[in-house]
C-alpha cells in the first residue's frame, strides 16, 4: 500500500465504494484482535501506526466540524436545545482530533537522554483531555436542557431544524463509511469499529428530527427532552472513555495480547514462555517474555531461538514496537500474565 497522502478527488469513489469485508484484506500471518475497551476519542494503536489511519483522523475531523457549524447556524435561527446538544456532541467528536493529533506528533520524536522511551506517554495525557473535553460537552448540553424543561421557549424554523437534524445523520455517516473504508483498507479492525461507534452517533442526530416532530404536533417539550436523551448518550460515552484511557495509563491491556504472544510463541517448539507480559506506551506495544529451553542446548543454539522467537512476534503482532525476551530456567512456574 502506498503511503503517499491521495489526492481526494481522485479518491472519493473508492473511499465510499463497497470494498472487501473487514476481515479480507488481513495479510497472512498476523493475528489481529479488537481491544473491548476501545471507544470514542480513544484512538487504538492499529489505526496510528500507518499514515492513511492519520490521514483518516484528519478527515474525520474536517466532516464533523462542518457538520457541527452547519448545524449551529440552525442553533441561533431555531432555539432548539436539541440540536445544540446534538452539535456540542459532535464539536466534541471533531475537537478530539486536536490533541491526538498533537500527541502523534510529539510521539514521532526521538528518544532522549531524560525521555528513554520517547514521548508516547503523551498520549496518555491527550486521552485524559478528550474526556475532559467530552464531559464538558455533556454539562454544556445538560444543563440548557434542564433550563428549557424549567423555562420553556419556543422552537421555531422546524423545517430547518428537522433539515439540521438530517445533516448531522450524513455527516456521521459520512465519517462512518469513511472510516470502515480505511480501516479495512489498513487491516484496522478498531478503525472499523469506530466507523460504526459514528454511525451509531447518526442515530442521535435523527432524534433531533424527531423532536421538531414532536414539537409540529404541539408536543414543546420534546425538543428539550431529546436533548437531555443526547446529554445521557454523551455521558456514556464519557465513562466509556475514562475507563479506557485510565486502564492504559495503569499498563491495563487486553487479555489478547498475551494470547498474541503465546500464539506466536507456539510457532516456535523449542521454547517454552515461563512469562509474558506486555504494555503499550503512546501507540507501540513493549513485551517482556522469558522462555526455557533445554539446559543442554549450546549458546549459540538458544539465541537461535531467541531470534526465531522475535521474528514471530514481530510477524505477528504489527504495533509490537519491542520485544525483550529472555531465558529462564527451565523449571520455572508458568506465566502468571
Amino acid at each position: 500500500m502506498s503511503r503517499q497522502i491521495p489526492v481526494l478527488g481522485a479518491r472519493i469513489l473508492d473511499w465510499f465504494g463497497f470494498g472487501p469485508r473487514d476481515h479480507a484484506a488481513h495479510g497472512h500471518g498476523h493475528h489481529d484482535h479488537v481491544s473491548g475497551s476501545h471507544s470514542h476519542g480513544v484512538i487504538d494503536a492499529t489505526i496510528a501506526t500507518t499514515d492513511r489511519g492519520i490521514w483518516a483522523i484528519k478527515w474525520s475531523f474536517v466532516i464533523l466540524a462542518l457538520t457541527a457549524a452547519m448545524q449551529m447556524v440552525v442553533v441561533a435561527l431555531s432555539g432548539s436545545v436539541a440540536l445544540l446538544a446534538d452539535a456540542i456532541h459532535n464539536i466534541g467528536d471533531a475537537t478530539t482530533a486536536i490533541p491526538l493529533w498533537i500527541a502523534f506528533l510529539l510521539a514521532r520524536r526521538k528518544p532522549s537522554p531524560t525521555f528513554a522511551y520517547g514521548l508516547g506517554r503523551v498520549e496518555d495525557l491527550a486521552g485524559m483531555i478528550i474526556v475532559g473535553i467530552i464531559l464538558f460537552s455533556a454539562i454544556v448540553a445538560g444543563y440548557q436542557a434542564i433550563d428549557r424543561l424549567i423555562n420553556p421557549r419556543a422552537v421555531t424554523h422546524l423545517g430547518w431544524l428537522a433539515a439540521a437534524g438530517l445533516v448531522g445523520f450524513l455527516g456521521n455517516e459520512a465519517v462512518a463509511v469513511f472510516r470502515i473504508r480505511v480501516g479495512r483498507e489498513i487491516n484496522s479492525a478498531a478503525l472499523v469499529a469506530d466507523g460504526y461507534h459514528a454511525r451509531t452517533d447518526g442515530l442521535t442526530s435523527l432524534a433531533v428530527v424527531l423532536g421538531a416532530f414532536g414539537v409540529w404536533l404541539g408536543f414543546a417539550l420534546a425538543d428539550p427532552i431529546v436533548g437531555l436523551l443526547i446529554t445521557v448518550a454523551i455521558l456514556g460515552i464519557v465513562w466509556q472513555s475514562a475507563r479506557s484511557v485510565l486502564t492504559r495509563m495503569l499498563d491495563g491491556i487486553d487479555p489478547d495480547v498475551i494470547g498474541d504472544i503465546r500464539h506466536a510463541a507456539a510457532h516456535v517448539p523449542a521454547a517454552r514462555i515461563v512469562e509474558a507480559k506486555a504494555r503499550w506506551i503512546g501507540h507501540k506495544l513493549h513485551a517482556n517474555i522469558a522462555i526455557a529451553v533445554e539446559e543442554s542446548l549450546p549458546v549459540s543454539e538458544a539465541k537461535k531461538i531467541t531470534a526465531t522467537l522475535e521474528h514471530q512476534l514481530f510477524e505477528h503482532m504489527p504495533a509490537l514496537a519491542a520485544a525483550n525476551i529472555r531465558l529462564a530456567n527451565a523449571d520455572a512456574d508458568h506465566a502468571h500474565g
